[in-house]
């Protein structure tokens, strides 16, 4: 996992996620959870960007 990748995980989860996966499902997902809380969103995206 490159430094810029940990940098968008934790600023913009989605858009990280969207990087690494595209326009899916795993976006979608990604974005719900940091529009219910942004903790959630981040924790998404890392596991997400192993």
């Amino acid at each position: 996992m490159s430094l810029l990748t940990i940098i968008l995980n934790i600023l913009l989860p989605p858009l990280a996620v969207f990087l690494k996966h595209g326009l899916g499902t795993t976006f979608l997902i990604s974005l719900l959870l940091t529009l219910i809380g942004w903790l959630p969103g981040v924790i998404h995206a890392f596991i997400v960007n192993k």
